[in-house]
């Protein structure tokens, strides 16, 4: 994964093991050096076009609404935020260090201030300068479009509260002070809040133009900062960046010069093609996984270029405690008892690819500790660490009690290979338990911001969900807290809709701990990790894995921590 700078080569570094269910080596962990003084692209490996292949693209374009990690990989060497995490991978990935912002700053009066300054000679892809003008304006904007982080990582800004309540009259005068004379930026908080730096570095806090429109701005892209800007884009087949010619290089670990002059994105193609173009050297870059029925032809044929890594993700399906038969506790815990964790493992590719989720904290970030309350076998008085089967004798309990037998219920899930198979899957275990299920397959671009809706009465739904960034707090509140839900939105990531103000307060006293006792704080969180999966609000199914597959003209991979793929660096020979 990582990249450390220390030479003036590329020296890639890798660890392998061998993993069950995958013909080829497991790539765990990958790590490039490079040199700490300060230097230019070589120019052997300076230009070209790179070639991607995508099954589909996903919603917005907008980079303070887009939640997709398609459209967050894309629009990395896009847009800038005043800190971000470093283009490395590892241990030096976090914390957070200077984007736009000349440094990271530190705290003052007791957490509730925070100071910046703008660097200078930074300009938008437009030619516009950028000024601290611009920094209030797309925090405003942040509230007035809707952000979908605008309450769980914003609201301790004076003026959020109303912000929240009254978006298009948003100011936070009080929450935002600048001076363009010392380009400083000054920031006041309600209350402290440890994760404020991590904010600030979220793809939500992106800088804008101060004239952009405060509307979701679709498939119009928006001028950024980063090397590249978006020159043409359509959703259903190509997509298109360029060189900004107005990026020049600040801080390579923050946002680095990008290597190839052109990339060019294709959408539309069946992952069997996808595979077989970049096989036969047409395209150079498949982002999707590689399909189930190809992993041993790619890894015995074209094992130095697939690259595979663990991410900060699982898969779930989510369950609406608003719509019935998952308005019902007994149902929602039935379900975690009877579903097959195994089958899910098989259906993503293997074990060398896959492992059973029981949790609603992936392993990796801070305050996971392994447990499993719905497996065969687990008792309060005898609990379990991991999955080991279904328990359907005590799944059929429930649901008897619950009174729900021969309900109907519908699964949406996107349409594509390996999460049609989950949506079989468990449709046949609702079918089991009683009820008379379907699955309602619909287009990965519309899925996510469809099943956030409330009006769209989903009941169940699959999907994925990524950090953020490192903390426990990204999975936890953004995807269980009462300040992430919002009735009748397309921006609503608490797509249960579960809500309880005691966990609220059990994960803002967690996050709380952060700064002061960060052992106390992963305590606590793993606390509330028990407390979320005792109400059982979604179904965890598998922590994945990435299988990334690469033409041979590509080299220096970079994959890091919180950006995946850095195709920006990707040199093409």
């Amino acid at each position: 994964m990582p990249r450390f700078f220390l030479f003036r080569f590329s020296l890639p570094i890798i660890f392998i093991l061998f993993g069950e269910g995958l013909p080829f080596p497991r790539l765990i962990y990958a790590q490039t050096f490079h040199s700490t003084a300060k230097k230019t692209l070589p120019n052997s490996h300076f230009g070209g076009t790179l070639k991607v292949v995508i099954g589909s693209s996903t919603g917005t374009l907008d980079p303070q609404i887009a939640y997709t990690a398609l459209i967050k990989t894309i629009e990395t060497p896009v847009y800038d935020t005043l800190l971000t995490y470093p283009k490395l991978s590892g241990p030096n990935a976090h914390p957070v260090i200077a984007d736009l912002a000349e440094a990271v700053p530190v705290p003052e009066d007791h957490g509730l201030t925070y100071r910046l300054t703008l660097r200078k000679n930074i300009r938008f892809s437009n030619g516009q300068p950028v000024t601290v003008a611009d920094v209030a304006a797309s925090f405003r904007r942040i509230f007035m479009v809707g952000s979908p982080t605008a309450g769980p990582y914003y609201s301790h800004i004076r003026g959020a509260q109303a912000c929240l309540k009254d978006p298009a009259h948003c100011t936070l005068d009080k929450g935002i002070e600048t001076n363009p004379v010392t380009r400083q930026i000054t920031f006041h908080l309600t209350s402290p809040d440890p994760e404020f730096p991590d904010r600030l570095a979220w793809r939500h806090a992106a800088i804008l133009p101060q004239n952009t429109p405060t509307h979701d701005m679709g498939n119009t892209p928006i001028p950024g900062t980063g090397p590249y800007l978006i020159t043409d884009y359509n959703p259903t087949t190509h997509m298109r960046l360029e060189r900004n010619p107005y990026f020049h290089e600040w801080s390579r670990n923050a946002q680095p010069a990008a290597y190839p002059d052109h990339v060019f994105i294709t959408f539309g193609l069946d992952k069997e093609d996808e595979v077989s173009a970049v096989e036969n050297g047409q395209a150079d870059w498949m982002y999707d996984n590689v399909p189930l029925d190809r992993l041993g032809e790619v890894g015995s044929r074209y094992t130095k270029q697939v690259h595979i890594y663990r991410l900060l993700m699982y898969s779930y399906a989510m369950l609406n405690v608003h719509e019935p038969p998952f308005n019902n506790l007994a149902v929602r815990q039935a379900l975690n008892y009877a579903v097959n964790r195994h089958a899910m493992v098989i259906y993503s590719g293997g074990a060398a690819i896959a492992t059973p989720q029981c949790q609603l904290l992936p392993e990796g970030i801070p305050g996971y500790e392994p447990f499993c309350d719905y497996t065969l076998g687990a008792s309060p008085e005898h609990p379990a660490r991991t999955w080991q089967a279904p328990d359907m004798k005590r799944a059929r309990e429930l649901v008897r009690a619950s009174g729900t037998e021969g309900e109907k219920v519908t699964i949406v899930a996107p349409a594509e290979g390996r999460t049609s198979n989950t949506a079989e899957e468990i449709r046949d275990t609702l079918e089991a338990l009683g009820y008379k299920a379907s699955v309602h397959n619909i287009s990965p671009a519309i899925q996510f911001t469809f099943v956030q809706n409330t009006n769209n009465h989903v009941q169940i739904s699959l999907g994925g969900w990524t950090a953020d960034y490192p903390s426990a707090s990204t999975f936890l509140m953004t995807l269980f807290s009462c300040e992430s839900f919002r009735p009748h939105s397309d921006n609503s990531p608490n797509m249960s809709g579960f809500c309880s103000p005691t966990i609220d307060r059990m994960m803002n006293n967690a996050l709380s701990q952060t700064l002061n006792n960060r052992a106390e704080s992963n305590r606590l969180w793993a606390k509330v990790d028990r407390a979320l999966m005792q109400q059982a609000p979604a179904v965890p199914l598998v922590q994945t894995r990435n299988v990334i597959l690469l033409s041979k003209r590509v080299h220096n991979v970079i994959i890091t921590l919180n950006d995946e793929l850095l195709f920006s660096q990707l040199q093409i020979q």
